[in-house]
């Protein structure tokens, strides 16, 4: 039963990560193609852990954590660049 749970979430996650994707397309702005981003970053995430869950492997946990400090200092670096126009 909670095995099922986690492959529906999942899929769920993964549908709503293309809607992510095709926002991340489309979006008018740079800011909401940088919030797409994130978003879709934080479901990928998420959806390796609901895979070590389903796997049983701690090692997809570290990978997904991994993921997330690649996805924030991502998020930061673009963040400052839209504010600014540098990195300094």
């Amino acid at each position: 039963m909670v095995l099922t749970v986690i492959i529906v979430c999942t899929i769920l996650l993964l549908l709503m990560t293309f809607v992510g994707l095709f926002r991340a397309y489309v979006g008018p702005t740079a800011a909401d193609r940088m919030v797409a981003i994130n978003m879709i970053t934080t479901k990928v995430t998420t959806i390796i852990v609901m895979i070590a869950l389903v796997t049983a492997q701690e090692l997809y946990v570290s990978v997904a954590l991994v993921y997330a400090l690649i996805g924030f200092v991502t998020t930061i670096g673009v963040s400052r660049y839209l504010m600014k126009g540098k990195l300094d």
